[in-house]
This record gives C-alpha cells, sequence and structure tokens, in this order.
C-alpha cells in the first residue's frame, strides 16, 4: 500500500509528469496495450471484487457488482479499443476562404496527468471508468479511493500495481483531510464522483491551481408517470433503478410523479413487485445493505422526520428492516411536505415519495423550479409526451421508459448539469475530456494572410473587407 502522505502525493504528481514529458505523445499500440492490461487484471479480479465488495457492506449480491461495477467497464474498455484508433486520427477543418490555401487540423493531445476522486459507492465503475478514459487518451492517472470501502481498496491497488507502474497509475486512500491535499495538487485536471456539498470544496481547491475539473455529482432526480402507460410497466421500468444497490446510485430515482389519484395503484403495483424480485424483504440474498452505521442512521432520522411532519412511510415487504445489518427495503412516502429533510436533500437510499399531480405541466414545473437533476426518468409511450419532456425539461441524462441504464451506453456522454455537475465522460467524451483539442493551422511557401499586412488601406485589404464584413 502506497502510504499517502502530501509530500509522497507531491513526488507522485511529480514522478507522473516527468514521465509524460518523455513521452508525451503515446502510440496507439501503446496505448491499446495499458487498456489490455486493465481488462485483463479486473477480469483476473473480478470474484475478489465480489467478495470485498460484499464484505465491505456487510451484504452486497455478486450479480449487483459484476452487472453494475465490473461490467462497465469491460464493455468500455472492448468499446474505446474498438474506436481508439479514430479518435486519435487528427480532424480536418475548414480554413474558409480567407486564410486559404492553409490547411487546419485539430490534433487530440495527452493533457498529462490525471486526479480521480472516487467514492463508495461504486468504487470499481467510478475509479476504473475513468481511467479508461485518462489512458486512452494517452495520459498517466493518480486515484483517491474512499475510506469507506477498505477491502476492496485492497483488491483494487493490487489490481492496478499488476498492470501498472506507478508511474503509470497510483493508488492512495485516507480520509477527508488527504481528499483535501489530494485535489489541492496541480493536475492537469480532476475527475471527482460525489456529493454537490463537497463537489463544491473540490472546485474550490481546483480552481486555485486553475485545474479544469468534471464533477459528476447527484441531486434529486425524479421519475414522471404519465397517465397513458399501464402501472405495472411503469413500475417494472422503474424498480430496478431503485433498489440496485439499494438507492445508493447517483441517478437512482429519488420520487416520483404519478397522475392524482394514482398513488395507491403505485404503492400496491411497487410492493407486489418488489415482492416478486425479493420475496424474502431484507432477508433476501439478492437485497444490498446501506453501506455504513452512519449512512444507515441518516436514513431512519429522515424517515422519522419525515414521519413527524405527516408523512406516511409504506414498506415495500412485511419484512422491511433488519438493523443489525443495515438492511431495509424501499420505502413509498406518501403526503409529503416541502420542509421535510428528504424533499430538500438527495435520498442516496431505499426511500421514495410518492407526488401526485393533476396535469403534466404542473409536473414539468415541479421539477424546473428545482436544482437540475443528474438524471430523469418518464415513463410513457406517448411520442408526443417524450418530445415535450425531452425539450423541455433540463437533466444530466435522462431515460424514457427505463431507468438508471443510460449510465452504461458505452457510445454516448455521462455527466451532469448545474448542482449535479459539470462535464462529460464515458466513450468518445472521455477520451476529448481528458484531451487538449489543439488547432494547428499550417501554412506553405504562399500565404494569402500576407495581403492584410501593413500599410493598411490599400485596394486589396479594402476589398477582403468588403467580401467578409458583409
Amino acid at each position: 500500500m502506497t502510504q499517502a502522505t502530501p509530500e509522497i502525493l507531491r513526488d507522485r504528481l511529480q514522478n507522473q509528469r516527468d514521465c509524460y514529458l518523455l513521452e508525451p505523445m503515446p502510440e496507439l499500440e501503446a496505448r491499446k496495450d495499458k487498456l489490455l492490461r486493465l481488462k485483463q487484471a479486473l477480469l483476473a479480479q473480478r470474484n475478489n471484487l465480489c467478495d470485498a465488495l460484499d464484505q465491505d457492506y456487510g451484504k452486497r449480491s455478486r450479480y449487483d457488482t459484476l452487472i453494475s461495477d465490473i461490467m462497465p467497464c469491460i464493455t468500455g474498455i472492448n468499446h474505446t479499443l474498438k474506436h481508439l484508433k479514430g479518435w486519435m486520427k487528427p480532424e480536418r477543418r475548414s480554413p474558409g476562404l480567407l486564410f486559404a490555401p492553409a490547411s487546419i487540423k485539430v490534433h487530440y493531445q495527452p493533457l498529462g496527468v490525471i486526479g480521480i476522486v472516487a467514492p463508495w459507492n461504486f468504487p470499481v465503475m467510478l475509479s476504473v471508468g475513468p481511467l479508461i478514459g485518462a489512458l486512452a487518451a494517452g495520459n498517466r492517472a493518480m486515484l483517491k479511493l474512499s475510506e469507506f470501502t477498505p477491502n476492496t481498496n485492497h483488491v483494487i491497488r493490487q489490481m492496478l500495481a499488476d498492470a501498472f507502474d506507478e508511474s503509470e497509475v497510483a493508488v492512495f486512500e485516507g480520509d477527508a483531510e488527504l481528499a483535501a491535499e489530494f485535489t489541492h495538487l496541480p493536475f492537469d485536471h480532476l475527475i471527482f464522483t460525489g456529493s454537490t456539498a463537497i463537489g463544491k470544496h473540490v472546485m474550490h481547491a481546483a480552481a486555485d491551481n486553475l485545474t479544469p475539473v468534471t464533477l459528476e455529482l447527484g441531486g434529486k432526480s425524479p421519475v414522471i408517470i404519465a397517465n397513458d402507460i399501464p402501472m405495472t410497466l411503469a413500475v417494472e421500468r422503474l424498480i430496478y433503478g431503485k433498489c440496485l444497490n439499494a438507492g445508493q446510485i447517483c441517478v437512482s430515482p429519488d420520487y416520483v410523479l404519478v397522475p392524482e389519484g394514482q398513488q395507491e395503484a403505485f404503492i400496491t403495483t411497487y410492493q407486489k413487485t418488489f415482492k416478486r424480485m425479493y420475496r424474502k424483504g431484507v432477508a433476501s440474498k439478492d437485497y444490498g445493505a446501506v453501506i455504513n452505521t452512519r449512512q444507515f442512521d441518516r436514513l431512519q432520522s429522515w424517515m422519522a422526520d419525515a414521519k413527524d411532519k405527516g408523512a406516511t412511510l409504506t414498506p415495500a415487504h412485511d419484512n422491511a428492516i433488519d438493523a443489525d445489518n443495515r438492511k431495509m427495503v424501499t420505502h413509498l412516502v406518501t403526503n409529503t411536505t416541502d420542509n421535510m429533510t428528504l424533499m430538500q436533500e438527495e435520498i442516496f437510499g431505499p426511500l421514495l415519495p410518492v407526488i401526485g399531480y393533476h396535469e403534466l405541466d404542473d409536473a414539468m414545473r415541479y421539477i424546473n423550479e428545482r436544482p437540475r437533476p443528474l438524471a430523469l426518468y418518464l415513463m410513457s409511450l406517448d411520442k408526443d409526451v417524450q418530445q415535450k419532456i425531452t425539450e423541455q425539461c433540463h437533466s444530466g441524462g435522462m431515460c424514457i421508459n427505463e431507468s438508471v441504464m443510460h449510465v452504461g451506453a458505452d457510445d454516448a456522454p455521462f455527466g451532469g448539469i448545474g448542482p449535479s455537475g459539470m462535464g462529460h465522460y464515458h466513450g468518445h467524451e472521455g477520451f476529448v475530456t481528458f484531451s487538449k483539442a489543439k488547432t494547428v493551422l499550417k501554412q506553405g511557401k504562399f500565404a494569402s494572410t500576407r495581403f492584410i499586412h501593413p500599410p493598411y488601406g490599400g485596394l486589396i485589404q479594402r476589398l477582403i473587407l468588403k467580401i467578409f464584413m458583409r
């Protein structure tokens, strides 16, 4: 294990930067070799990663880890390997008549050293995912892992140490104090995944060095159920996104807007579907636990706050809470008010407010009057409704008749907007984020730009202004 101290962080950054300067533009084959090493390391450690996450959580389904934490990394690497040659190729742009016969190309150049701060909820995908883009773009990287997943960190450290020298990829652990030191380093780019509150501190720290940032935050991601879709279908499409990792996902459905009068139908359908998926409630082996006591107590406190202020809480299963093992089924919350904590903060757990609306415009207004979310989910088969919500509601990403799955799309950007984040990564957008798009204008022996040189006022200069100033 790398003993993380501020001095070692700075020394490692300088070492990686020195090594980068010796190889500032890695060839395609060198980049592909690193990606293949990463893929093989992931596949070799997949069982250990599943076991470690199960230990860190107290209970986490092996399939949850394979499907949501490891498989997206493998498919992301495969996609990148397939397209990297094309991404690296300089793009030809038009110089326009004014600069003819010059040529203009955009070259994608590695930035240098990328800082990656990963959270605890998907510690594999949210550390390796950004690393894929960083390596594809020809960079080196330093990773800061969450202190709340020590067993998983141990496997990730070993996995990356087997695949890379520390001059290529270095891994660090530590508490909030070390995280603050890490984000104050003068990286060439810094990507952070976590809460909006911490994201503000990260952005402030990066600003001292003018380090560009990608912030993958969160917020309250809404679900709109339109009145045209069968309730059984709507619930089927959203429930997996709410139950995966016990709702501890930055894009997990945070609250549901249903046509007024359909709240009970939604609750009944959700309960029926939940019981089919997790027959034993909290005792189901496929249902995960809350990460630690602090988070479990937070959720219990928010439930108590809501109940004290008049809300009704309905568990999705009779076997609803196992405090000893930090497990709780989805609790559906009705009769909510804006002064309840769970209506003000991102829930990040198995609580789901259910709110009625009269007209679709009311639901849209409810969303648009609040901070822009990381994701928005629409359950509707009506193409006009789909177009209206897509065009008139802002969110980082969106699913129609699905939930959370857009995050796993290899050939599409993922990122937030406003309080839910800034910037994108995944696929080509990740390659671009971790590259400098450098415009290169090239002239030969003849350059038409000589006609604009002083002395000014000549016939050709007046003609140029006449042509290009209209």
